[in-house]
C-alpha cells in the first residue's frame, strides 16, 4: 500500500478538537499534502477530552490508507485513551500502530515531514520523538 507520501498514517489524539486540528494543519504544511493525518479530538457533545471509541474509528481510517500508523497524544489521559483503543483492535492491526512519546506539536512536523519522505513506522517514530530535547531558544 506504498504511495507518493510514504506508508505511514499520523494520528494525532487531544483533548480539543481546535488543537488537533491546528497540529494537523501545521504537520501537513510542513510535510506536504499527501501526508495522510488523521485526527480524534475531543468528546462527542464537542467539549474538551478523548473518547476511546473515536480513536479506535480513526485508527482504522488511518490504517485503511497506510500499513502502519505513529501515535501522537497531548496529554496522559489521551494515551490512556489511546493504548484503550489499541486493545480493542484485533491484533493485526495493532501491531500496526506505534505510539510515540513526544511533543503533540513539535513531534507531529517532525513523523510529518519523515513519513512524506517514504520512511518506515520506526523511523517517523524516532523522529517524532527526537525533538524532546529540542531547543526553542539558543
Amino acid at each position: 500500500m506504498q504511495t507518493a507520501a510514504g506508508n505511514v498514517a499520523l494520528v494525532i489524539v487531544s483533548h480539543s478538537r481546535a488543537l488537533a486540528e491546528g497540529v494537523r494543519e501545521l504537520a501537513a504544511g510542513m510535510g506536504g499534502p499527501g501526508v495522510a493525518i488523521y485526527v480524534a479530538a475531543g468528546t462527542p457533545d464537542g467539549g474538551l477530552g478523548t473518547d476511546t471509541e473515536e480513536v479506535r474509528r480513526t485508527l482504522l481510517q488511518a490504517l485503511e490508507a497506510r500499513e502502519a500508523a505513529v501515535l501522537l497524544f497531548d496529554l496522559g489521559s489521551a494515551y490512556l485513551s489511546s493504548t484503550a483503543a489499541l486493545e480493542l483492535l484485533d491484533e493485526p492491526f495493532r501491531e500496526r500502530v506505534v505510539i510515540a512519546d513526544a511533543p503533540l506539536v513539535e513531534g507531529a512536523i517532525a513523523a510529518a515531514v519523515e513519513a512524506a519522505l517514504g520512511k518506515e513506522v520506526g523511523e517517523v517514530k524516532a523522529a517524532a520523538e527526537s525533538v524532546r530535547s529540542l531547543k526553542k531558544i539558543t
